[in-house]
Formats: structure tokens, C-alpha cells, sequence
């Protein structure tokens, strides 16, 4: 059981993935609700505070070098837009802005973009961090609920 939450755990951490695919993954696996939910949001809440202080300098470093200058313009990229995405909706609501890009469980708009995003508008830490972590608690509950009602179906 423990490598079931190890998996779920660092499934958490995986950009893209992140928390959403792992609590598919935790229902797959007929794990407790609560219980994976909570090791989903601490797996999914690691990285953040890195993404916030190091990702942007570590891409803008990469962008121009052969082999990886590609995917981190992408990343680059793909971070500003989502910024200026959150900044023309929200104006002055950039925190629940952030909160509900983080929370919404699409593809593209987990924790790892939502900080990247914020890193890159120059939110302070705090607030980012705080905003991340409410999006990433209403994301594990829309996904637990999607996925033990699918998973219950099926068992």
C-alpha cells in the first residue's frame, strides 16, 4: 500500500499531471479518498515554492541553448501568455484569478503554470503560494469527486 501513495505522491509532482492525474490514479488504485487527497496536495505543493524562485531564471538560461532552447521557449512562452491571460481578466482580482486557473482542472493550468505565471507577474510569494494552494485544494476536490464517482462505477 505504501508504494500505492509513493506513486500518487510523486505522480503529484509531475508537471501536467500533476494533482489531477494522480487522484485518478489513487481511485484506480481503490485508495482511501481523504487519505490520497492529502498526499496529492502535499506531492503537488513541493514544487512550488522552486517553480516561484528558480524556474523563470532557470528557462530564460536555457532558451537559447541547442538542445533544450526549444522546449524552454515553449515553457517560457507558455508562462507569459497564461500571465497576461490572468492579468487582463482579473485586474485587480489577480490572487482569485490565480486561485480558480490553478483550481479549474483543464489541461495547462495546474500548479506548476499557475506559479510560473505568477513568478513572471511578479506576484509577491506569498500571496502566489496561498493562491496556488486554494487552487490546488478546489482541483482535488473536483477531481476526487469526478474520479471516485467514475471508479465507482466500475468497482
Amino acid at each position: 500500500m505504501l508504494d500505492k501513495y509513493l506513486f500518487i505522491f510523486f505522480v503529484s509532482m509531475v508537471p501536467l499531471v500533476e494533482l489531477r492525474g494522480a487522484m485518478i490514479f489513487s481511485q484506480g488504485f481503490q485508495l482511501p479518498l481523504l487519505t490520497s487527497y492529502v498526499v496529492c496536495i502535499i506531492g503537488n505543493m513541493i514544487p512550488v515554492p522552486f517553480i516561484f524562485f528558480f524556474a523563470r531564471k532557470i528557462l530564460m538560461w536555457g532558451a537559447d541553448k541547442p538542445v533544450i532552447g526549444k522546449f524552454f521557449t515553449f515553457c517560457l512562452e507558455k508562462g507569459e501568455k497564461g500571465g497576461e491571460k490572468l492579468k487582463a481578466k482579473a485586474g485587480r482580482g489577480l490572487f482569485v484569478a490565480l486561485l480558480l486557473f490553478v483550481g479549474i482542472p483543464l489541461p495547462g493550468t495546474g500548479a506548476w503554470t499557475g506559479t510560473l505565471a505568477a513568478s513572471i507577474l511578479d506576484m509577491d510569494f506569498k500571496s502566489s503560494v496561498i493562491a496556488v494552494m486554494l487552487g490546488v485544494l478546489l482541483a482535488g476536490i473536483i477531481m476526487g469527486t469526478l474520479s471516485a464517482g467514475v471508479f465507482s462505477f466500475i468497482y
